[in-house]
């Protein structure tokens, strides 16, 4: 496998997507960076995974990037959604914040995967919609070499400040096949194929311009039983292993997920909490650009904000048993695929996000004992197959309370894993 000499011969990954800076005012888990980044050590963490905003902070527009002003979805609304429970207000120095965050990981000993998530949600943090309006300006069919031109001049932009030995490597993208980087795609396309020869390009302009970093490309859905989607010069095999399974057949039982008018369905309104007001009422304060912006619906944003996460946690317990194999088989038969798909191609193998899927801020399945288990058994696939990176599960990081506060779970896993 091709892992650079100075790069540790495993990686455990806590994933700050776009939290870093969307989540920064006094009280908020990134407030003070030091703070996290030795909290992630002491939870045996050697790499964080981040929206670097290249697009944003190094790409074509007249921006500026010295005092951007972040909010969150407006209202009351998101402030129990994963991921959207910001508090706005915020200003920022964005190009200062991720000079300080790789510094940080340097003094740490740490290191960081750099990616963007500005085709799936970081832009809808903005206090004005700039940064979306340039991102959507672009043609479809342009944007994946917009993104490695950006991030080919961030790595240079870290060399000069002598930190590009803390790259790990470089993601074109977080889920391409899940963001608008897919509106290539004729109907009906596979969206993967649709993106293979311009993840291909995109990807050659990275590794010509720094050929001693590496550079891969990420997917939601990866197509396990397809290999050859993903382009031959992804440096690193990058997979995301969701399985849902129980969660799955909640959201379906109660449509969490529901665009039609039936929603909210009586089995989603047994779920939600007492002062749940009602959908008619529910103050509509997104704007409608930040909805373009984002991969989360109003309807979704209502049902993940009032679920009474007590009610919901007891239905996935009461029906773990109908889906349990079959979440540990998806879970093996997706990492043995990567894995062997990995050795064929010669480059090492990371899971970046996963296990089980997306619950509403103040769940707990995932961060309980059927969770913690599940993820155990996925750590250590992870170990014996050979990945080069994997992690206790997308919610073992500051943003997600009951993820980051079991300190002896991810020590555990994380140690697991890196006793090879």
């Amino acid at each position: 496998m091709r892992i650079p000499s100075h790069l540790p011969e495993a990686l455990t990954v806590t994933l700050w997507d776009f939290s870093w800076y969307t989540r920064t005012c006094p009280g908020e888990p990134f407030h003070d960076l030091d703070r996290a980044f030795t909290e992630a050590v002491e939870r045996g963490y050697n790499t964080v995974r981040i929206c670097a905003a290249p697009l944003l902070l190094f790409g074509e527009h007249d921006i500026a990037c010295d005092a951007l002003a972040f909010a969150n979805m407006g209202g009351r609304v998101g402030q129990r959604t994963r991921w959207y429970d910001a508090r706005g207000g915020a200003v920022l120095d964005l190009r200062d914040r991720l000079l300080e965050l790789f510094g940080l990981a340097r003094d740490h000993d740490m290191y960081v995967i750099i990616s963007s998530w500005e085709y799936q949600q970081s832009p809808a943090f903005l206090a004005e919609r700039s940064w979306w309006d340039m991102l959507s300006g672009i043609p479809a069919q342009q944007r994946h070499l917009a993104l490695a031109k950006a991030e080919s001049a961030m790595v240079s932009w870290l060399d000069s400040h002598g930190l590009k030995d803390r790259i790990a490597y470089v993601e074109l993208h977080n889920e391409v096949d899940l963001s608008h980087l897919a509106d290539v795609a004729a109907p009906g396309q596979d969206v993967c194929w649709a993106q293979h020869d311009l993840i291909g390009s995109a990807l050659d302009v990275l590794q010509n311009d720094h050929p001693d970093v590496l550079s891969t490309v990420c997917y939601g859905q990866p197509p396990f039983l397809d290999m050859a989607a993903i382009p031959r010069n992804a440096q690193v095999l990058h997979a995301h292993i969701y399985v849902y399974g129980v969660l799955g057949a909640i959201d379906e039982w109660a449509g969490t997920r529901d665009i039609s008018d039936a929603f909210p369905s009586p089995e989603l309104r047994s779920l939600l909490r007492d002062d749940a007001p009602e959908l008619s009422e529910w103050p509509a304060a997104i704007e409608p650009w930040r909805l373009e912006a984002t991969g989360i619906g109003a309807n979704m944003f209502y049902a993940h904000d009032w679920i009474d996460t007590v009610a919901w946690d007891a239905w996935l317990y009461e029906h773990y048993q109908e889906h349990v194999r079959s979440m540990r088989d998806r879970i093996r038969m997706r990492l043995q695929a990567f894995a062997t798909e990995a050795a064929h191609r010669d480059v090492p193998a990371a899971v970046g996000e996963g296990w089980i899927g997306y619950t509403p801020l103040e769940a707990e399945f995932e961060d309980g004992p059927a969770g913690q288990v599940l993820a155990g058994r996925a750590v250590e696939l992870c170990r014996s197959l050979g990945f080069w990176a994997t992690l206790p599960g997308s919610n073992s990081a500051p943003q997600h309370p009951s993820g980051w506060r079991n300190v002896e779970f991810q020590k555990t896993l994380n140690a697991r894993f890196m006793s090879r």
